[in-house]
């Protein structure tokens, strides 16, 4: 396959949900996109905050102002059924600075929510704390102000916390939402050099992308990763007649799925089942032999436990697939 054209995404209008909406692009399989993405509040590698002229409106609802997305992009020759295979070619983080949040009712070590207090705990206060980003060291910095150490540094690893295409069965699920079609993920293994295989529910596909952060733990604790932004591009294939359930990764060590559900053992369920489908329907692995294995050598990443869904990553090392 040719390389395809280059696409430059410069959006009018930020997206606050998944689902099809007006193409930002519409593209054939093959090209990529490349686009600087705003931050999970709206604010761009300059500090400017989007107008409210660019923000995703409705006549009969209002959204949830977080996570602001690049998309969504239509793709020619995308039908249910098909797989869309997206290439992260490349993560640059573009700003020097990645802020994070503690906010009260909000995280997964609080039991409060909507302000009533259901725990016997007051809630956590709201701190907003600023890291400071060294783009050549690929590092990340906070003073503490409270502690015995003065400082601490941390290495970065950029990813995509949101990725993902139009969900199944004709839903609009908010940008905060991660489910069968990607989204929200939070899943630090979208990163540069990973490819993502999403299902296909929707004609077109409608690919929509931002929230990259610069570093987060498994879980995303707290509810806030190091939220900053980045010069993201992407190449977008077709892969025709191959279905799956729930989104597939790979990367230079693994073959993963994502799953994303409540509880989280459900999670847990649906990123494992999936992947034994994959390794029976194309590595040739006999199910119960693929389970025995994955029982022995499988990893999970747990990527966040704050979302309306949390989402798991079921990993499984590629040393370990026929040649």
């Amino acid at each position: 396959m040719s390389e395809g054209m280059l696409h430059v995404l410069e959006p009018i209008i930020y997206l606050y949900t998944w689902g099809p909406s007006e193409p930002l692009q519409r593209i054939a399989s093959g090209d990529s996109v490349t686009a600087s993405t705003r931050d999970a509040r709206g604010f761009d590698k300059h500090g400017n905050a989007l107008q409210e002229d660019q923000k995703q409106k409705s006549d009969a609802t209002s959204f949830q102002e977080s996570n602001p997305l690049v998309g969504p992009i239509w793709v020619e020759n995308a039908e249910p059924g098909d797989m869309l295979k997206v290439t992260v070619s490349k993560i640059r983080l573009n700003r020097d600075y990645a802020w994070s949040l503690l906010l009260p009712h909000f995280g997964a070590l609080t039991g409060e929510s909507d302000g009533r207090e259901l725990l016997l705990n007051d809630p956590s206060p709201e701190l907003n704390y600023e890291w400071k980003l060294d783009l050549s060291a690929q590092t990340g910095t906070l003073e503490l102000l409270n502690s015995r150490l003065k400082t601490i540094q941390i290495p970065l690893h950029p990813f995509i916390g949101s990725i993902g295409v139009a969900p199944r069965f004709g839903r609009v699920e908010t940008a905060l939402v991660p489910g069968e079609y990607g989204g929200n993920m939070d899943c630090v293994e979208t990163a540069e050099g990973a490819i993502i295989y999403f299902p296909i529910w929707v004609r077109g596909a409608y690919l929509s992308f931002g929230d990259v952060h610069a570093a987060q733990g498994d879980g995303e604790v707290c509810g806030v990763a190091l939220e900053t932004t980045a010069d993201v591009t992407l190449k977008i294939e077709v892969i025709k007649n191959r279905p799956a359930d729930w989104p597939r990764i790979e990367n230079s060590t693994h073959i993963m799925v994502a799953g994303s559900a409540r509880p989280l053992m459900s999670a847990v369920q649906i990123a494992h089942l999936e992947l034994l489908k994959w390794l029976v329907s194309e590595y040739g692995f006999d199910r119960w032999e693929a389970l025995q294995i994955l029982s022995q050598v499988g990893t999970m990443r747990v990527g966040n436990i704050v979302d309306p869904n949390y989402t798991v990553v079921a990993k499984f090392p590629r040393r370990y697939l026929p040649r």
